[in-house]
């Protein structure tokens, strides 16, 4: 049965192939590979111990064989290449005005073929770019845009935790990583301590994120109330790893105590407030619940003391409308009475 290998290529890009099992490949050999329409060579990083189910065997490259004297000089000299392509690339991408980034270049063994890669904020049109090298080059050029975490993990470095960069060593596909993965674990959300040597959200935040939440459930949350054995107080602070919190007592002292000591104290329900004027408008319309109805079963009219433009109704008796002197009832008995 074959073997599947890693293998990393002089640009920082890794792929899997898959070789014979009776050839003798171990790790830091340079191998040879078949790929496509080109030959290429590249350094054995790891040998795959159990291939996973969906593994495509068809569509990976062949290892021929470990790489001769001759071979190796071949990839040297194509690796001295690819720094005046990389010159080439970037006056083209100057004379153009293309917003990209080059990162490096590539030469297949045999020369066939051109790998540079580039990062851009977004979706560049580079086809202008592919002709002008392809006639500069007298080869075939392919254009590969990558991400910024693919770009530091081609480029490498050491994290905070002293380690090499995930995305160095053993990532091959970046999980989606938000900001509240960070809150549930208690973290300081300032960009220097949940961000990457990339800029983006630590990787490593997906990795314990599942264990946390298991952690979080029987945690009380900061604010909540708490009975303990010193008395009632509100939690402060707490850790999830050790499971304990630190609780602030009503006298204002801080302590601590492991989760199974405490008792969430559940809130009561808010007793409903009723105002002075509340109470006598229910003690007038006979209940609190029938204020609304006998308010809206008088009945409407001219006088009944509703102010206009406003939806509030006025108890006091109406006033009576002043009368011109023409229309007052003096006026009309001193008025001559028509035979």
């Amino acid at each position: 049965m074959d073997r599947l290998l890693v293998i990393k290529l002089d640009n920082g890009s890794t792929l899997e192939a898959k070789a014979p099992a009776e050839l003798e490949v171990k790790p830091h050999d340079t191998c040879v590979f078949r790929r496509d329409f080109y030959t290429d060579a590249g350094e054995v990083v790891r040998e795959v111990a159990e291939p996973p189910e969906s593994t495509n065997w068809a569509e990976l490259p062949t290892v021929q064989h470990i790489a001769d004297n001759r071979e190796l000089a071949a990839a040297n000299d194509n690796y001295m290449r690819s720094r005046g392509a990389m010159r080439t690339a970037r006056e083209l991408v100057g004379n153009l005005g293309l917003a990209m980034k080059l990162l490096n270049a590539h030469y297949s063994l045999d020369g066939k073929l051109v790998v540079i890669q580039f990062s851009a904020d977004g979706r560049v049109d580079f086809r202008e770019l592919v002709k002008e090298l392809s006639r500069a080059l007298c080869t075939r050029i392919e254009l590969r845009q990558i991400g910024v975490r693919d770009e530091t993990g081609i480029y490498g470095g050491i994290a905070v935790c002293g380690q090499r960069l995930c995305c160095c060593r053993f990532l091959k596909e970046f999980n989606s990583i938000n900001v509240k993965m960070a809150k549930e674990q208690d973290l300081s959300l300032t960009p220097a301590t949940i961000s990457g040597a990339c800029g983006r959200l630590k990787c490593c935040l997906k990795y314990e994120h599942e264990g946390y939440q298991e952690l979080e459930r029987e945690m009380p949350k900061r604010g909540n109330w708490c009975e303990t054995p010193q008395g009632r107080g509100r939690v402060c602070d707490r850790n999830l790893l050790t499971q304990k919190v630190s609780i602030q007592l009503e006298s204002g002292n801080i302590v601590h105590f492991h989760r199974s000591e405490v008792t969430i104290h559940v809130p009561e329900q808010r007793p409903r407030i009723v105002s002075e004027r509340q109470q006598g408008r229910e003690r007038r319309d006979g209940g609190s619940g029938n204020g609304r109805e006998n308010r809206d079963s008088r009945p409407r009219g001219s006088g009944n003391g509703v102010q206009k433009g406003r939806g509030v109704r006025d108890n006091r008796p109406p006033r009576e409308e002043a009368r011109r002197p023409e229309e007052s009832p003096r006026a009309e008995e001193n008025a001559p009475r028509e035979k």
